[in-house]
């Protein structure tokens, strides 16, 4: 028990000295993992949305030969950005850019590079994402579009986007959480994020196992408010559980439909007003 009181005097000693910079970098961590998960969300969109154009032999060739080429480059994208570490894609980034053109390019905020490097990340990941929700909707609900003179562009965001969205929408808070957490290589590029603050804290106070386990809890913190937000959204989503009919005549039976279970509806037996009829027969 010593020891653990040890611990927490040395926590309470970091924080009353650095729990200024622990918040800092805890707020410029939510924000970085924000703002990448939105952009890297609308990359992903795009993607997806482009993947699945459809393309048949009876289109005319330039149509097929750009749609073809899109779908390399976009797959080139994906494979290199899923299959290298975060930590790697900031340093081609940050330090590569300059490296191959004498300094003519390069970033001159380390927050627009942190940005982009989680942006393009979380987009190559969302990409296959974004394609796997749009072709689990039913193609039946692309024909009925079509059949009743949709376009391809109104189909998608009238009919398959709205529900392919509320299908992925779990990729999404997983995708958010992973950058809440894999920010931390950021400070490779000199990004003051939470675990950089760390390190910070670290150098000046030699005390390595107190300030990680403050970094321990603040990222269980964070991560722990995300999943309970995002579960939220989810749920308003997908509305409420039970709805009734808006219409009264109770021989029209609409797709969809759904009534209380313990209530039962006007066609099946657990119906009151079935029940009812059915008594006054036998008597």
């Amino acid at each position: 028990m010593s020891r653990f009181a040890q611990l927490g005097a040395d926590i309470a000693k970091l924080w009353t000295k650095y729990g200024s910079a622990y918040i800092s970098g805890m707020e410029n961590t939510l924000i970085l993992a924000l703002v990448g998960t939105v952009i890297g969300c609308l990359i992903g969109f795009l993607c997806g949305v482009l993947n699945t154009i459809p393309c048949g032999k009876n289109d005319p060739p330039v149509k097929r030969f750009f749609l073809g080429l899109l779908r390399v480059i976009i797959r080139i994208y994906v494979e290199v950005f899923r299959g290298t570490p975060m930590v790697l894609q900031a340093v081609f980034l940050y330090y590569g850019l300059p490296y191959f053109t004498n300094n003519s390019v390069k970033f001159t905020s380390v927050w627009v590079a942190a940005i982009v490097v989680v942006s393009i990340n979380t987009g190559a990941y969302m990409a296959e994402s974004v394609r796997g929700g749009i072709i689990s909707i039913d193609p039946g609900q692309t024909e009925g579009a079509k059949a009743i003179g949709m376009t391809h562009v109104q189909t998608m965001t009238s009919v398959i986007l709205p529900q392919a969205l509320r299908n992925i929408m779990p990729q999404i808070g997983n995708n958010f959480i992973i950058n809440v957490k894999d920010t931390s290589v950021m400070f490779i590029i000199g990004f003051p994020e939470f675990f950089s603050a760390h390190r910070a804290t670290v150098g000046a106070s030699y005390l390595y196992f107190p300030s990680a386990t403050v970094e321990m809890a603040g990222y269980l913190t964070m991560t722990l408010l995300a999943s309970f937000l995002l579960r939220w959204a989810e749920r308003k989503l997908d509305g409420s559980s039970s709805y009734e009919l808006v219409q009264t005549d109770q021989l029209t039976m609409t797709a969809g439909t759904y009534s209380y279970p313990e209530q039962g509806t006007p066609f099946d037996e657990r119906s009151k007003e079935f029940s009812g009829s059915a008594a006054g027969k036998e008597t």
